[in-house]
């Protein structure tokens, strides 16, 4: 069990466009979410979608990818880790954020021919 990870793997579609920073040391942060479904029939035998939304972080090279090719609507493959950070807002509220901090970023769906990974 030592050789366990924090690590996640989620494919899914990009929410809006991403939020692309240039940061004053020089590197490039983006920011977006995804939405992954999971169907499945309940006790009436019906089939119903569940989506969850993710955010994610993506630094440096995998931000370049993702400011060039992975656009709203996008189907996205990420690997990375879980990450949990809190923060305080201007009245004082405690907010807390869990995000996915992309390591790798595979794109889908090659309907242009744009497809890379990292």
């Amino acid at each position: 069990m030592s050789t366990l990870r924090n690590k996640v793997q989620l494919i899914g579609n990009v929410g809006n466009a991403p939020e692309i920073k240039n940061l004053e040391s020089g590197k490039k942060v983006a920011n977006f979410s995804i939405a992954t479904n999971e169907f499945y029939k309940d006790s009436k035998g019906e089939k119903v979608q569940d989506t969850q939304w993710h955010n994610i972080v993506a630094w440096g090279k995998t931000a370049e990818i993702v400011e060039k090719y992975a656009g709203k609507g996008k189907e996205i493959a990420i690997e990375g880790k879980l990450s949990s950070r809190s923060y305080e807002t201007s009245d004082g509220e405690k907010r807390y954020v869990t995000e996915v901090i992309a390591s790798e970023i595979l794109l889908l769906g090659g309907r242009n021919g744009n497809d890379t990974n990292e």
